[in-house]
């Protein structure tokens, strides 16, 4: 008996092809098969009207064979003789001349006898014009002579019987056609008892959903896009069940784990900070405190993530659930992913506090920070006053997740910028707070409703929608440098112009020295509208380098310039001084790469030079862009580029000379480089982490799978009665897959 789990040679047979679905498709089972779904369809039931073919299209057609003719020529690769059979084709419309290659004269005799005219066949092909000529080459054909018989092989007449209006693009390998896969999978389809059912019956009648059987023959042989549509409706909203109950399962555990619950005292130390505040809080930022008060006085962990435009005030609602935990008597980590980051956060954090910084001051706390780079002699005082409760709150990097790290009573940790806590970092904090302490996410990426839901699901959402006061707006341009090369020499005049205003500006570049990426800088590669890699067309010239570009700088158009870099290979201390020495006003220019993309607040600052802007995605050009403007002065942002005009990687970057709202930026992100990126593929090509689901079109569907996730969680915890659900769920949740949704 043939099963899912088969290997999937079982249906192969002696297949000279068999490599090309093991080797090239990496399809080991039956199951893997028969979920190789087809990437497109072409509509052949409307180009059997041949005078409406356009070059390029799949043609499925009946006609009658007028003559067919041997011709013989001289292979140019062998230099030995070889033939060719022309056959023309009577159609309802023009004639079609269809040719047949052969290796000899003899083969090619024997394939014209079985052409003969008056013979009727129907013909699958590639429609080319030439010499305002209609052609077929090599097509899939089934021949119907006066008597009813039929040529071609067998394998040819059960693939090309089964065409139907909707003809199935396959996602291929070398060696293998569309139809090689049809022909498998149609075999495999009629062996295979029907298909287990994942979704229970209940809900597949609540919401909608084909059964697994319907869902598998629509996809593969549809009459008609609405089985399309159904079939997909199927295995979007089965993935998105199984992810949305891994997840709803994390957010229960999460509410049965004990926590100390973190009141606030009497308030004594977030009263004089806000006392203190030169401003009003927004009233996003006043709603959001409310509900962190609320998740903070409950006896189960926080859980949420913060999310809000760049200069929004994350860090400021992030204090304030900070301080209010020091005044329930415990303490707070502020978790950086760089330890540029970190040290501006210590800076900003420290002087946003003032005199609540000392530590001797009744009523306030010592703030510590906490690095990698940091000497033993420079880690044992912040050590030894986490470990006795003097100090309420520290910042710094993942070297606060050492073991030798320990807290008197660690009860909040805020993880800033592209790092969520994993369940090694969980343990490990648990582990120093004897409690699980509670957790906020902070990103100033912002996340449509749906990504929040399908990648941060195991997270509540607060989001912040206002720019407090004193933002000032960007001006965003591209700066072509294909069409108008001349025009980088006017970027830095326009630099120089700014510095002569008494301002300061950032040059941003992808490398560091010439053959070297900063840090997780990936270039991004286009891809076509199926997600398949374009190849690199021509050598391309060397992406702008910091170190490169500060030498021509310094002694081309901004000589005289205060000019100084900042990169990720620098030592700690160095990149520290480099920008205490650049928010101070000591230097002009800050030629650098990506490490001053988040968290950096110099309000000095007023205009962003992105070099190959291009090679960065939508979000990260948008957290670079909001370096700047933030002192109340008008920013200017000069992305330049050698994209072509309708590149993918133009596109981007007229998107974000459009406009200055993150939401639609993210959305136009995720568009363009799918969910892989967000979801944890990388950009080299491999598959996103969701193989069905997509999270921007599929909104509804997300939405329906999370209700109903809740309510089966809700009516059988344990998927007891679902039991091909509950091993679904179970598989997920012991992969790489959701082990990079918790760790994201």
């Amino acid at each position: 008996m043939i099963s899912l789990d088969s290997p999937v040679t079982t249906v192969l047979g002696e297949s000279k092809k068999a490599k090309g679905f093991t080797d090239g498709l990496g399809l080991r089972t039956v199951g893997d098969l028969l979920h190789h779904f087809p990437r497109r369809y072409l509509e052949t039931g409307k180009l059997t009207k041949v005078g409406d073919l356009q070059p390029g299209q799949m043609l499925a057609v009946i006609g009658e064979i007028e003559k067919s003719e041997v011709k013989t020529h001289q292979d140019r690769r062998t230099g030995k003789p070889a033939a060719r059979v022309e056959t023309w084709v009577r159609t309802d419309g023009p004639r079609l001349q269809i040719t047949f290659f052969a290796r000899h004269p003899g083969s090619a005799k024997w394939r014209a006898d079985r052409l003969g005219p008056g013979t009727t066949g129907l013909f699958l092909g590639q429609a080319k014009l030439f010499n305002n000529q209609w052609q077929l080459t090599h097509p899939k054909f089934v021949l119907f002579g006066a008597a009813g018989e039929a040529g071609g092989n067998d394998d040819d007449i059960a693939t090309v019987e089964a065409i139907g209006d909707l003809y199935p693009i396959y996602p291929l390998t070398k060696g293998l056609e569309s139809w090689d896969v049809a022909r498998v999978v149609t075999f495999a389809r009629s062996v295979v008892d029907s298909l287990p059912d994942l979704i229970p019956a209940s809900v597949r009648d609540h919401y909608d959903v084909v059964d697994a059987d319907t869902a598998l023959g629509w996809v593969h042989a549809p009459e008609d896009r609405t089985h399309v549509r159904r079939a997909h409706r199927h295995y979007r909203f089965e993935e998105a069940l199984v992810t949305q109950l891994v997840l709803a399962k994390r957010r229960r555990a999460v509410r049965e784990v004990g926590a100390q619950a973190r009141d606030g005292g009497d308030g004594a130390l977030l009263t004089a900070f806000d006392a203190r505040l030169p401003f009003e809080l927004t009233a996003g930022q006043r709603e959001v405190g409310e509900q962190l008060e609320a998740d903070l006085a409950r006896p189960h962990p926080m859980n949420r993530l913060l999310q809000g435009e760049v200069g929004s005030g994350k860090t400021l609602v992030a204090l304030r659930a900070m301080l209010r935990v020091v005044d329930s008597g415990g303490q707070a980590a502020l978790l950086a992913p760089t330890e540029v980051l970190a040290q501006q956060h210590h800076r900003s954090i420290t002087a946003m506090l003032g005199d609540l910084a000392g530590g001797g001051l009744i009523g306030g706390t010592t703030v510590e920070l906490l690095t990698g780079s940091m000497t033993k002699a420079q880690r044992t005082g912040p050590m030894s006053r986490l470990g006795s409760g003097e100090a309420g709150i520290v910042i710094g990097t993942h070297a606060l997740l050492e073991d030798k790290v320990q807290f008197a009573d660690l009860g909040l940790v805020v993880v800033d910028e592209q790092h969520r806590f994993g369940v090694e970092q969980r343990a490990a904090l648990t582990d120093k707070a004897g409690t699980p302490p509670h957790v906020l996410v902070m990103t100033a990426t912002p996340i449509p409703r749906t990504v929040a839901m399908t990648v941060f699901g195991d997270l509540e959402v607060s989001t912040l929608r206002e720019l407090p006061a004193g933002r000032a707006e960007i001006q965003t341009n591209v700066v072509n440098l294909v069409d108008h090369p001349g025009w980088i020499s006017r970027v830095w005049e326009r630099v120089r112009e700014e510095v002569d205003k008494g301002h300061q500006v950032y040059v941003v570049c992808p490398r560091i020295s010439g053959d070297e990426l900063e840090g997780n800088q990936t270039d991004l590669p286009e891809v076509d509208e199926d997600g398949q890699l374009v190849p690199p067309t021509g050598v391309a010239p060397p992406l702008a380098a910091v170190e490169q570009v500060v030498t021509e700088l310094a002694d081309g158009h901004l000589a005289g310039l205060r000019l100084a870099v900042m990169h990720g290979r620098l030592p700690a201390d160095v990149k520290d001084a480099t920008m205490r020495a650049f928010s101070a006003g000591q230097v002009d220019v800050l030629v650098s790469t990506t490490v001053i993309e988040v968290g950096l607040d110099v309000p000095n600052a007023t205009a962003i030079v992105l070099l190959d802007a291009d090679r960065f995605g939508v979000s990260q050009l948008h957290q670079l862009r909001g370096r700047v403007g933030r002192g109340g002065l008008p920013g200017l942002c000069l992305l330049v580029s050698s994209a072509e005009w309708l590149s993918p990687a133009r596109e981007r970057l007229d998107a974000v000379a459009r406009t200055t709202d993150g939401f639609e930026l993210s959305r136009v992100d995720l568009e363009q480089r799918r969910e892989g990126d967000v979801l944890g593929g990388s950009q080299s090509g491999r598959r996103s982490t969701l193989q069905n689901l997509r999270v921007l079109r599929d909104e509804q569907t997300i939405v329906e799978a999370r209700e109903a996730a809740e309510s089966l969680l809700e009516s059988d915890p344990s998927l007891a009665t679902a039991p091909l659900l509950a091993a679904a769920v179970a598989d997920l949740e012991a992969t790489a897959n959701a082990d990079f949704i918790e760790k994201s």
